[in-house]
């Protein structure tokens, strides 16, 4: 089980305290990549910091994620730099909320934050509304009425 809390007022995770939070074993599908998969080609530790750039003829981009140079390659370099700024925040946002400076522990505590946020998402995408509900029952009802009509008169 993890050491982590979930604070009430953020909904972000910190590592203070026991999370009895359970996936579902299906909630991630098996070797399943996406067509616009980010892959770190190289840890470019020793770069100056400079502002995130990308590279055409390779396909790299240069990203800062909490103070680290990554060079990633992937096929949309906008989208790469969205998410890594995405994940950038999220890490300083917990590192702000928790003692800790270890920058793995921060970046775990991140992407929990993250996978949180994505399946609250995907659950409240799955569940259909109320409206949804009866619209379809309805609709269901109006075709069954259609279907028993043609049958007596075909």
């Amino acid at each position: 089980m993890a050491t982590a809390s979930k604070q009430a007022a953020t909904g972000e995770f910190t590592n203070d305290a026991l999370v009895n939070h359970t996936l579902p074993n299906n909630s991630v599908p098996n070797n399943s990549v996406p067509n616009n998969a980010v892959t770190n080609s190289a840890l470019a530790s020793p770069l100056p910091k400079d502002a995130p750039s990308s590279n055409a003829a390779n396909g790299s981009v240069r990203v800062e994620i909490f103070d680290q140079v990554y060079n990633l390659r992937g096929s949309d370099a906008e989208y790469i730099l969205r998410l890594a700024e995405y994940v950038d925040g999220k890490m300083r946002a917990v590192s702000q909320q928790t003692a800790t400076v270890d920058s793995v522990r921060l970046a775990v505590l991140a992407a929990l934050n993250i996978a949180d946020e994505y399946h609250l998402l995907k659950r409240r995408l799955e569940e259909a509304s109320p409206e949804a509900r009866q619209r379809a029952s309805k609709l269901a009802s109006a075709l069954d009425e259609v279907l028993r009509d043609t049958r007596r008169t075909g």
